[in-house]
């Protein structure tokens, strides 16, 4: 167990975690409390100890812990309607204040510049925690922007507006103009712009929306965690803020498609399936879940909702190695740099704070006041297809599991084939199991140094959950998958087995 602070349990309300939302709010005071000790000089930068800072640099990181313990202390507060016993809108406002006077390019932190964000720029990191400061400062606005002084909120929507103007990466980025540009829009900066951002970033997922609720990540193939945490939040999000029913109808009912699938993909434990980038976001898989009951689009009721949701944290902060004194590693249960990517700093897995969107909900919503109900992996097993990435969901009650057979995800790009990523080429994912990291590979590389990453394995070339043809000593990797097709209870794939980054000629495996 964590060491933050618990209430009792309630095991009348909740048979399953015992868990509600005084617990939530315990979850989300000790995780920030713990965080802002590293705050720096007018709480511009919280840059939080780490192994390595991220690709971007230690000035982005810095921005990244800001702004992710930001948008959880909005859920926060503004669940709360506006109570801040902890004084935290208080410090976001100093943040944001002397983050904004003069943005740079200098990727360090320097004594000379202790407090300054990152410019904006084509595909930086700024972007994407541009997104998480004006979700906050949207649900907050009554209690920080509106009372800032009108200087500091130009200076703020100009650096914001960035967002706007720079190119992002071509995924689910584009969705963090969607984000920003509601907030500027709503607030009356670049107006124009913010408009045409927002309709711009919400015409662009839809060349990814593959139907049943399910999007692919800028790649033919690539469905993973970010179709609940990004594709679907998002939008969402915007239209329930926005007051926009027919957005609210066209994405709402592509999420509740989507929640009756996702649902079945938690363990009896409460874990999420170990599949796909970002796995260090942890407990920002039940994002989705809340979503749903904020917007009125779910198929789940609401003590599901709530059992699958404080399953999914308590998978996690049941265990203290997840939490160095009381901050989140980077890795799963706790530190693990081969499963890491290069772009994740120390704050990174603060996006984890998505998962805290339940609190948004009154205390007397359904979802905190329901009993909980069995998740659908403990109401008997199952197996159900899911067309859109071309997956089977097979759970067992027994034993809580849950298995993922993968006939349609590989995260491959569309005008080359890269080597295989044990996070989506495996034959089968769980929630009880993960892949191995060769220590050869891309990410695991960026992510650790090489002894680090050689410990991870006993091999290099280890290949697990996979079909291979040995050629030369050496196993054949899958390359990209060709779905053929889902039924009740079965799904079906075609792969080119490859080897030395070419295609072995007159080879298929069906």
């Amino acid at each position: 167990m964590s060491r933050i602070p618990f209430p009792p349990e309630d095991r009348s309300l909740s048979p399953y975690t015992g868990w509600g939302r005084a617990h939530w709010e315990a979850a989300a005071d000790g995780l920030l409390t713990a965080a802002l000790r590293h705050a720096g000089p007018r709480h511009a930068l919280i840059s939080l100890p780490g192994p390595r800072p991220s690709w971007s640099g230690p000035r982005s990181d810095g921005l990244e812990g800001y702004a992710r313990t930001f948008l959880m202390a909005a859920f926060r507060v503004a669940g709360a309607g506006g109570q801040d016993p902890l004084g935290l809108l208080d410090r976001y406002a100093q943040g944001l204040e002397a983050g904004t006077r003069s943005p740079t390019t200098v990727r360090e932190v320097t004594a000379d510049d202790p407090f300054s964000w990152p410019a904006v720029t084509d595909r930086g990191q700024a972007i994407v925690e541009a997104a998480s400061i004006a979700l906050a400062l949207r649900l907050t606005r009554p209690w920080l922007w509106d009372r800032l002084p009108g200087h500091t909120r130009e200076r703020a929507a100009d650096w914001l507006a960035g967002a706007l103007r720079h190119t992002p990466v071509d995924n689910n980025w584009w969705l963090f103009q969607v984000a920003v540009g509601g907030f500027l829009a709503e607030t009356g900066h670049h107006v124009r712009a913010a408009e045409e951002a927002v309709r711009r970033g919400l015409d662009r997922i839809e060349r990814w929306y593959v139907g049943g609720g399910w999007y692919t990540d800028g790649r033919p193939r690539a469905f993973d965690h970010y179709n609940g945490w990004a594709f679907h939040l998002y939008p969402v999000l915007h239209a329930h803020l926005a007051g926009d029913r027919q957005a609210l109808e066209r994405y709402g009912t592509r999420l509740a498609e989507y929640l009756e699938q996702f649902a079945r993909t938690f363990g009896g434990d409460g874990a999420p399936l170990h599949q796909g980038r970002s796995l260090t976001y942890r407990f920002a898989a039940a994002a989705a879940l809340w979503a749903g009951a904020l917007s009125g689009h779910s198929p789940l009721a609401p003590g599901t909702t709530r059992r699958l949701a404080s399953g999914a944290l308590r998978y996690f902060l049941d265990r203290e190695e997840v939490c160095a004194d009381g901050l989140l590693t980077l890795g799963w249960f706790g530190p693990c740099p081969p499963m890491v990517q290069g772009y994740s700093g120390p704050a990174s897995p603060y996006w984890g704070s998505k998962g805290f969107l339940g609190l948004l909900l009154p205390a007397g919503h359904p979802v905190w006041t329901a009993p909980e109900e069995a998740a659908p992996v403990e109401r008997g097993d199952a197996v159900r297809p899911a067309a859109g990435p071309g997956w089977l969901v097979q759970s067992t009650a027994a034993d809580g599991l849950v298995r993922v057979h993968n006939h349609g995800s590989d995260d491959q790009p569309a005008d080359e084939v890269l080597p295989d990523d044990p996070l989506y080429a495996r034959l089968a994912y769980s929630t009880a199991t993960a892949p191995v990291f060769a220590a050869h590979s891309d990410d695991a590389a960026e992510s650790a140094d090489a002894d680090d990453v050689a410990d991870a394995t006993e091999s290099a070339d280890v290949a697990d959950n996979h079909f291979a043809l040995l050629v030369d000593g050496g196993a054949s990797e899958r390359g990209r998958i060709t779905p053929l097709g889902t039924g009740a209870d079965w799904a079906a794939s075609a792969h080119r087995p490859r080897a030395g980054g070419a295609e072995l000629p007159g080879v298929q495996v069906t």
